[in-house]
């Protein structure tokens, strides 16, 4: 059994990126969803995945986790490559799943020890069990995860993917369903962690107010392919000139279609 006491830290992992996508084609039987996507995060990023219902950020979230094989190209956390060491590579990560592919028929005391020990750890971080705390979740870890609203699952989900101090955090709108003050809580810890140079975030989302006041990067995907990326300075500016975030994904939107469309014709001719 797993104790819910204050693990200590690991040793730092010392890599050229916490994470590196390179020529990326994934999808599902036949139909590619990821065309050729290349993506790397450093070290104290908060990077956010940005774009349509079904342009393929789960996906991508999904081929980071080693949930899906990608058909073509390579993905390392921290330098472990994904589909030769999943072992090291998944030890490095902490995923944050989808609430409503958590096992319903374990308790959440029961999917804490499940996860601690998939990481090989016998005690949950103390900062974990600082979060826990704030979020109240205490009085509800020996109930059914079946049982839980869709809020405290999220929360559940967020605690599993911190456990055992990952050096990257994946996040698939992992603030849906939260009430103010644990949304609050849950971005404060993040906040802290990738200021500290402890861990790198990858959130998808399509809470662009989280993305304008936090983000480090947005990447913007459509059709299953790179589109657009903006970096802090481009970011900030946007805060500050009030054009906003989403009036500049639809300009790049616009953009994107405009040069997909003249290369179609291209090889047409």
């Amino acid at each position: 059994m797993v104790t819910l006491t204050a693990a200590t830290e690991p040793a730092p992992v010392n890599a050229a990126a916490v994470l590196r996508m390179a020529a990326i084609t994934a999808g599902y039987g036949d139909e590619a969803v990821l065309r050729d996507v290349s993506l790397e995060i450093q070290l104290g990023e908060w990077v956010a995945l940005l774009g349509p219902n079904g342009s393929g950020k789960s996906t991508l979230l999904y081929c980071v986790g080693g949930m899906l094989q990608p058909t073509a190209g390579e993905i390392d956390i921290c330098g472990c490559a994904l589909a030769r060491d999943a072992r090291a590579a998944k030890r490095l990560l902490g995923y944050g799943c989808p609430p409503e592919r958590l096992p319903g028929l374990l308790t959440g005391r029961q999917c804490l020890e499940v996860y601690a020990a998939a990481k090989g750890i016998r005690e949950i971080d103390a900062d974990v069990l600082e979060l826990m705390k704030t979020f109240a979740l205490e009085p509800l870890l020996d109930q059914f995860v079946d049982t839980y609203s869709l809020g405290t699952r999220q929360k559940l989900a967020a605690l599993l993917a911190l456990i055992g101090a990952p050096k990257l955090i994946v996040l698939d709108e992992a603030f849906n369903g939260l009430d103010p003050a644990s949304g609050r809580a849950l971005k404060r810890h993040l906040l802290a962690l990738v200021a500290a140079r402890r861990v790198s975030v990858l959130l998808a989302t399509h809470a662009l107010d989280i993305v304008e006041r936090h983000a480090d990067r947005a990447v913007l995907l459509l059709a299953g392919r790179i589109a657009h990326v903006w970096n802090a300075v481009e970011l900030s500016s946007l805060r500050s000139s009030g054009d906003g975030l989403e009036e500049a994904i639809a300009l790049a939107s616009e953009a994107h279609l405009g040069r997909e469309a003249l290369s179609l014709h291209h090889r047409d001719e």
